[in-house]
């Protein structure tokens, strides 16, 4: 284990296996799938066969694991960060099924996706009821900290779709900056880790300054982590990703390594523009593919990644934590920035 204050570089093409997830993670899992299980038992039964079949794909449950790690950080105990740690992830796997409808992608966790199982209506439908049955979880005792708890979760939530609708937006612009990127990422991606962080501390008798360490810890992570997965959606192994090579190229996503190109200006940017400009052809996105490289992006956004994961970790340092739970909360940083998948 390196010292908290030394940063592993993401290693976004590593060999399959090549990072190892911590135990933390798949102990978190061994508690909190049955719960939320049982949670979406409160759906209505036609909408059992879709989500079910979208929970089946797995997923390694990072979002639920900053909760309940979080919470006993504060020294709280799991069962009062429980219902946190399940709306988290109803909100979570929410936006998934609609992302998947929204980017086209057939396919999640290598197996058919909601909307190509089941139909774009039902998989909306699914997504609209695991996003108000979070709530529910959350205020069926709305105690003082279940309470505020469920604001911070409404908030990322908002913050998730305005991150969402900025994506969106940036499909029918020539060229976005860097700033605009990183903000957008911060809200589709780094909100809801924020939250998690936060919610678990709260959940677990923080007092404010506590659980608003933890969620800049969390924020910093969210952006670290969708600066990994930027370079997957680039440069990943589809046996890994689960999708095409230059996944976010085909896509024409205008994320980080691209944004970073077009910041960069010359010839570089200039002829990435002209691809980003039409359909995608046979060869462009290896075309695409080596702009990036020629700009040097690579480099750029590991080191954007980098330098969120130091802040994450320093966030850490600025409150008193329990020192078990304050490592596994490292390892996980350091796991969900360096990883395969």
């Amino acid at each position: 284990m390196q010292a908290p204050g030394a940063v592993q570089g993401p290693a976004a093409v590593q060999a399959p296996g090549a990072v190892q997830a911590p135990e933390a993670l798949s102990r978190v899992s061994s508690v909190v799938v049955p719960a939320l299980l049982a949670a979406v038992e409160r759906l209505d039964p036609s909408l059992h066969g879709a989500v079910h079949h979208h929970l089946a794909g797995g997923g390694k449950h990072v979002r639920a694991a900053l909760v309940l790690i979080s919470a006993a950080s504060v020294g709280g105990s799991e069962d009062d960060a429980m219902p946190g740690a399940v709306a988290v992830e109803l909100v979570h796997n929410y936006s998934l099924l609609h992302d998947d409808i929204i980017d086209g992608d057939r396919e999640r966790r290598h197996r058919p996706a909601v909307w190509a199982e089941f139909g774009e209506g039902v998989a909306i439908v699914a997504g609209d009821a695991l996003a108000a049955l979070a709530m529910q979880v959350l205020l069926d005792a709305p105690t003082a900290s279940r309470t505020e708890a469920t604001k911070r979760l409404a908030w990322a939530n908002q913050a998730m779709i305005s991150g969402q609708s900025a994506d969106m937006d940036f499909e029918a612009r020539p060229r976005v900056t860097v700033e605009e990127c990183l903000a957008m990422e911060r809200g589709k991606t780094g909100a809801l880790l924020s939250a998690a962080s936060a919610i678990g501390a709260v959940l677990g008798g923080a007092d404010r300054q506590t659980a608003d360490a933890l969620g800049e810890y969390g924020e910093h992570l969210g952006i670290a982590f969708q600066a990994v997965d930027d370079l997957l959606g680039v440069w990943g192994d589809p046996a890994v990703t689960g999708k095409p090579v230059g996944a976010d190229l085909l896509a024409r996503k205008k994320a980080l390594p691209v944004a970073i190109a077009f910041e960069r200006g010359g010839e570089v940017a200039d002829e990435l523009a002209a691809v980003f400009s039409r359909p995608p052809e046979a060869g462009e996105v290896d075309r695409a593919t080596r702009l990036l490289e020629r700009a040097g992006v690579h480099d750029a956004v590991t080191a954007i990644a980098d330098e969120h994961l130091r802040a994450a970790l320093a966030a850490l340092d600025r409150v008193d934590l329990e020192d078990e739970p304050k490592e596994e909360l490292v390892e996980v940083a350091r796991y969900v920035t360096a990883r395969d998948r």
